[in-house]
């Protein structure tokens, strides 16, 4: 009778186990469709705005007047704000699929520590999980898209905000490319900010 209850709490120990392994496998195969989806957001909503735009004829020199450049400035500051939205977005899903490596992994300890022959059996244990930042992951690579277009809105807004009161000229172009290319740098550092 002992050893029969012994056996029904081990079958109830292996269900749970199994239960809560395949919680922990749908939580990071969500983590990584979210991912997809959120970067595929920003990347649709961008491309449809800016095409509007160009399809407007709001290009003709003569139609911007300094208020609606500061419009647009205003406009591309707000895509930049969404862009970097997105950025923080993309480390907290993979924060996620991380903290879901890192559990599933647990589980695995355990069987292993309780059936030793099994470490033969799982390829991706502990000691192997990829740190949370990886340069050379999908999850960083969204992340650089989505913050290389984020540094290009940011870059036109501060095109159009000094076009608004200035002249065009070289020095207009050069802060604008300065200013991108901070704004591409900054995301990227708080990308890898949340994940270290």
């Amino acid at each position: 009778m002992e050893k029969q209850e012994e056996r029904n709490q081990r079958v109830e120990l292996d269900e749970l186990l199994a239960a809560e392994f395949n919680y922990i496998a749908l939580t990071a195969t969500q983590a990584n469709e979210d991912r997809a989806r959120v970067s595929s957001f920003y990347l649709l909503a961008v491309g449809s705005l800016v095409a509007a735009l160009f399809g407007t004829q709001f290009f003709d020199p003569e139609k911007l007047t300094p208020t609606v450049r500061l419009m647009f400035s205003g406009l591309f500051i707000l895509l930049t704000l969404l862009g970097a939205s997105t950025v923080l977005q993309l480390a907290q899903l993979r924060s996620a699929w991380h903290e879901s490596m890192r559990a599933m992994n647990q589980i695995k300890d355990f069987a292993m520590k309780q059936n030793p022959e099994l470490a033969e059996a799982f390829r991706w244990k502990t000691s192997t999980i990829p740190r949370k930042y990886k340069r050379n992951s999908v999850s960083y690579y969204q992340a650089l898209e989505v913050s290389i277009i984020g540094g290009l809105t940011f870059g036109a807004a501060m095109f159009f905000l000094q076009q608004a009161f200035l002249p065009v000229s070289a020095i207009t172009w050069l802060i604008s490319l300065l200013l991108g290319t901070l704004a591409v740098y900054i995301q990227m550092w708080l990308y890898k900010r949340m994940l270290t």
